[in-house]
């Protein structure tokens, strides 16, 4: 069977990786992240219409009596509205909502309205900074003790571009990011690092059986060799996350969107990031076999 050379195009791929991170990294220093209420505080309010509404509509309605910022998504079904306000009001906005938003036409009843902190808010931002760092320092370290400190340094950088290339699209475009965005963005890091592992596992299993020492085909060979499980998993997988993405209503949108995202980037970083660059820091048969002085050492101990 035909031999796709991935590696010969490492450095056109380099390129583009390097391109979209200092977009991506642009974007979340000049425009920064949107972030949403549980990360902000403010007021939410839900209310169910007898009706669907259409959703600008009520943006505009509630533009115009003063709440600008108003962020409007269905929740569940099309009839349960769900109405975010960066600011937090006083007890009465819940009624003030309804009154904007009712109409005898459709009439709306009120559900809950609640009120998030922003000393909550940023106690949320910074535990879910230190939980996403803390995720891929364990990576690094499970991933050294697994293979080798080189392939440790790959995945990590490999998981570092699809967070960025994630965030810095959500900055960009000024999507809203929020604790389900978060939580996509840590099943990205899992889901890549699978991915990686089964490039890395097949590369290093390579490399000790074969006798040439031309690296970038013994990459080549196992890259090829684990295509086509890797097309069918991200396959598969994206036909779900469109269906989310589709079907799954305004609640789980941006949750979508970053998933969809993380496998793409995903799936491309594990060749061209995570084992192309092994390449780069000079990979050698000698870091995977242990020398002839280690192995009479282990043969002499009881």
């Amino acid at each position: 069977m035909r031999q796709l050379d991935f590696m010969g195009k490492r450095r056109i791929a380099f390129a583009v990786s390097v391109l979209l991170a200092v977009v991506a990294i642009g974007a979340l220093a000049f425009k920064g992240l949107n972030l949403g209420l549980d990360f902000t505080g403010g007021t939410l309010v839900e209310v169910r219409y007898e009706q669907a509404p259409a959703l600008d509509d009520l943006r505009s309605q509630l533009g115009d009596q003063g709440f600008e910022d108003a962020q409007v998504q269905t929740f569940g079904t099309s009839n349960d509205i769900l109405v975010r306000l960066q600011q937090t009001f006083d007890n009465d906005v819940g009624q003030r909502v309804v009154g904007i938003l009712d109409s005898e036409a459709n009439p709306v009843d009120l559900v809950r309205a609640e009120f998030v902190g922003a000393q909550v808010g940023d106690q949320l931002r910074d535990q879910s900074g230190m939980g996403m760092l803390l995720a891929l320092a364990v990576v690094m370290v499970y991933v050294a003790f697994r293979f080798q400190y080189k392939f440790a340094l790959g995945a990590l950088i490999s998981l570092g571009h699809d967070v960025v290339i994630i965030l810095g699209i959500f900055a960009l475009f000024g999507l809203d990011f929020d604790l389900t965005v978060l939580a996509a963005i840590l099943a990205v890091i899992g889901y890549s690092l699978n991915d990686t592992i089964i490039v890395y596992d097949r590369i290093r299993e390579n490399i000790r059986k074969s006798q040439i020492d031309d690296m970038a085909q013994i990459f080549n060979e196992s890259i090829n060799q684990t295509l086509a499980r890797t097309m069918a998993t991200s396959g598969t997988t994206l036909l779900v996350l469109l269906a989310l993405f589709f079907l799954g209503g305004d609640m789980i949108h941006n949750f979508s969107i970053a998933l969809i995202l993380g496998v793409v980037a995903g799936t491309f970083s594990s060749v061209y990031v995570a084992a192309a660059l092994l390449l780069a820091i000079k990979l050698q048969r000698q870091d995977l076999i242990p020398s002839k002085k280690e192995n009479d050492e282990e043969e002499e101990l009881p």
